[in-house]
């Protein structure tokens, strides 16, 4: 999708930019985009713009259509977008949340330290690559017989943590606990379903990893500890979703929303903005399967996580153990309570590419992180850093407690293969001390750092605008792709 004519923007301040209310456009609230002019630069005339002022076409859309500081282009809605709808005459649209759903991000500590890991990396990184299954379509995962699959699709991680993947320490620190109970197994169809049997506990593709990481630096020592963080210790970060499974769930829907939407005499821009009335057949159709679809990711995440443990322990003994800090989605619907002009209401919050970032004191925060706000965990690239922050009462203000998930892309995979056409990608991170392990090395120049915004900037404006604060940094050591 290319833009037709530029979008306007309005500097509200360093970190803010404002597309106006335009009626032409049919726009019925702003746009906001969290940028400062190191992120807009490359932004200005990108349809990913376009896509904020789409989104604010659609009905019932509270507040403002938002991108969060790692904003790129991406089906219907942008990555790194957050729009909420009231109850009364509002919408569910699949592009708001994505095929990857409940992609998200889980994060473990352990009690190592980076010097008494770095001489056998090589050896770690084998063992990671070979106990957790990964590439395009990966199978080889805990193979589910069907009443285990409806198992998974209704209670996620708690049934991978009764089939023995894990404790009820992990539940407590995983969002939602690692389950929606609005889970609707009959919406999710048989093709979806074909497609996920053998996929619980793989990695998948594309952006997603497996990475050794080291604390390099605290930014925040009162929440820093209070999630079990130090500079100099050992890290794990998983980032993955739903797999096939979850694409299907959306791509089954968004035809049906494309016919509900006509049905319904909705006008759309993008017909990538499929969307039906919340509280029609078609909306609930898709929100029981979608959470089915978020439960089965946490399940994934949730056994990838006990298959690394299992590698650590057999890899350093007793003290290799591995907690977990937090996981979280960066891709779901859900409804919550937010302040929308001078009342308190009901919303369905789409987040796509963007995370919950709920303030201290936030009865939604499990308790062990209540007093310093959510967790927020936010990868970088393959080079450079990614980093932990918390949830702020600004983004509760602002965001509907809503912060960026990850550096956001800032070229195609076609531009950055292009780019580094001959580059030995592997190679070079290896001459940085990072050791890579991928199950096509031809692949990672898609996933290279230059492909990426730089995730520093992007928590820089996010810490700007007052959404975000940061809390730790970390630096690759180990990253297995698929």
């Amino acid at each position: 999708m290319a833009p037709t004519v530029p979008v306007p923007l309005e500097r509200l301040d360093a970190y803010r930019w404002r597309i106006p209310r335009d009626e032409r456009r049919g726009m019925r609230v702003d746009g906001i985009v969290y940028a400062d002019d190191r992120l807009m630069a490359p932004l200005r005339g990108d349809p990913a713009l376009d896509q904020v002022a789409n989104v604010a076409t659609l009905p019932g859309i509270a507040g403002a259509s938002l991108a969060m500081p790692d904003i790129h282009w991406g089906y219907g809605f942008p990555i790194g977008g957050v729009a909420a709808f009231v109850r009364d005459g509002g919408v569910v649209s699949p592009g708001g949340i994505g095929f990857d759903i409940n992609c998200g991000v889980r994060l473990l500590r352990s009690e190592l330290t980076v010097d008494e890991v770095r001489g056998r990396l090589g050896e770690l990184a084998d063992a990671l690559f070979g106990a957790v299954p990964s590439g395009v379509g990966a199978t080889g995962g805990r193979r589910l017989e069907r009443n285990e699959l409806e198992a998974v699709l209704r209670n996620g991680a708690r049934w991978a943590v009764e089939a023995g993947e894990g404790s009820a320490d992990d539940l407590a620190r995983t969002e939602d606990g690692g389950h929606l109970a609005a889970a609707d197994a009959g919406a999710v169809s048989e093709r979806a379903r074909q497609r996920g049997e053998r996929q619980v506990g793989t990695l998948g593709s594309g952006n997603h990893f497996l990475e050794v990481q080291g604390v390099d630096h605290v930014l925040d020592a009162a929440a820093a500890a209070a999630m079990g963080l130090r500079a100099g210790q050992v890290a794990v970060m998983i980032h993955c979703g739903s797999r096939g499974l979850g694409h299907q769930v959306c791509t089954d829907h968004v035809a049906v929303m494309d016919r509900a939407a006509r049905r319904f005499g909705i006008a759309l821009p993008d017909r990538q903005l499929a969307c039906a009335p919340l509280g029609s057949p078609e909306a609930a159709a898709y929100l029981g399967a979608m959470a089915a679809a978020a439960n089965f990711a946490w399940a994934n995440r949730q056994v990838i996580a006990a298959a690394v443990r299992r590698v650590f322990a057999r890899s350093f003994g007793s003290a290799g153990g591995l907690s977990l800090v937090y996981d979280l989605s960066h891709n779901l619907a859900r409804f919550e309570r937010h302040r929308v002009q001078a009342e308190v209401a009901e919303v369905c919050v789409h987040r796509k590419g963007a995370t919950r970032a709920f303030g201290p004191g936030h009865p939604d925060v499990p308790a062990v992180y209540r007093a310093v706000g959510q967790p927020v965990l936010i990868p970088g690239d393959m080079g450079r850093f990614s980093f932990v922050g918390v949830g702020t009462q600004g983004a509760m203000e602002q965001t509907f407690g809503s912060s960026c998930h990850g550096a956001g892309r800032l070229m195609s995979r076609h531009a950055a293969t292009r780019q580094l056409r001959g580059v030995d990608v592997a190679g070079a991170l290896a001459q940085q001390g990072i050791v890579v392990r991928a199950q096509r090395r031809d692949l990672l120049a898609e996933e290279a750092s230059v492909a990426y915004k730089d995730a520093s900037i992007v928590v820089e404006v996010a810490e700007g605008a007052g959404i975000l604060r940061p809390v730790a940094r970390l630096r690759p050591l180990a990253v297995i792709k698929g």
